[in-house]
């Protein structure tokens, strides 16, 4: 089996010893992804709301990085800091994960590097799901 390790231009580079995606037995592993911008801007004093959005955007750039795309997820693991938070992820979530929504977990933590709010792992398919 081949495992290829990606970390795209479209992502900062990762602050660990990690990928931001594995591809391994036609599956897309996606590390947890943080409110951190292309450019290594880290949004711990932003809106949860725009951490958010950074986060499902650093999913996507890595999904379609690896082949795949937001179509194709399966599964979906969440972590907030505060689940109060958690109405209004969801109403950012739910039009980013379209019509066909992947498994999913929203784990409440009690705290996440730099002080984030929110952090985002998942796993895709390769190929397009039968329906």
């Amino acid at each position: 089996m081949t495992i290829k390790r990606i970390n795209p231009g479209t992502l900062a580079p990762p602050g660990g010893h990690y990928s931001h995606a594995v591809v391994a037995a036609g599956l897309v592993f996606i590390s947890g992804q943080l409110p951190i911008t292309p450019s290594g801007e880290k949004l711990n004093q932003s809106s949860f709301e725009d951490q958010a959005r950074q986060v499902l955007a650093n999913v996507q750039a890595a999904l379609e990085a690896a082949g795949s795309n937001v179509a194709q997820l399966v599964q979906v693991r969440v972590y907030v800091t505060d689940m109060e938070q958690w109405p209004v992820f969801n109403r950012i979530y739910q039009p980013w994960a379209g019509a066909a929504p992947p498994a999913r977990a929203v784990v409440p933590v009690p705290l996440l590097h730099h002080g984030f709010a929110i952090e985002v792992e998942a796993v895709a398919a390769l190929q397009p799901l039968s329906k």
